[in-house]
């Protein structure tokens, strides 16, 4: 069964860093776009970063500098290094991927929490 696996996360002082990822097991599939999307309490799925296969990445204005996503495409896993975090960033967080072939998958979703 394919799926996707977040790890990380968890809760940070304003201004401090932390970092998620995502793995596609099992990981031996060709993938095509990976994305990082997030969800506050009480408001829509909004996306964070677009990571494409060419190499390119879109970040979300409220990210954009203190966000860096990445991508292993040999081990089929992503990471979103989150610096200078805010409480707005405080939401759930979802990675995707698209399998071409296969299909469309979310991960589980894991919590990032700034306060002080």
């Amino acid at each position: 069964q394919v799926q996707l696996v977040e790890s990380g996360g968890g809760d940070v002082q304003p201004g401090g860093s932390l970092r998620v990822a995502c793995a596609l097991q099992p990981s031996a599939f060709s993938v095509s776009t990976m994305d990082w999307h997030r969800q506050a309490p009480g408001q829509q799925r909004q996306w964070v970063a677009i990571l494409n296969s060419g190499g390119t990445t879109t970040y979300a204005d409220s990210v954009k500098g203190r966000f860096i996503a990445t991508r292993d495409s040999n081990k089929n896993t992503m990471y979103l290094q989150m610096n200078s975090l805010k409480p707005e960033d405080t939401a759930v967080y979802y990675c995707y991927m698209a399998v071409p072939g296969l299909g469309n998958y979310w991960g589980q979703g894991i919590q990032v929490t700034v306060s002080s």
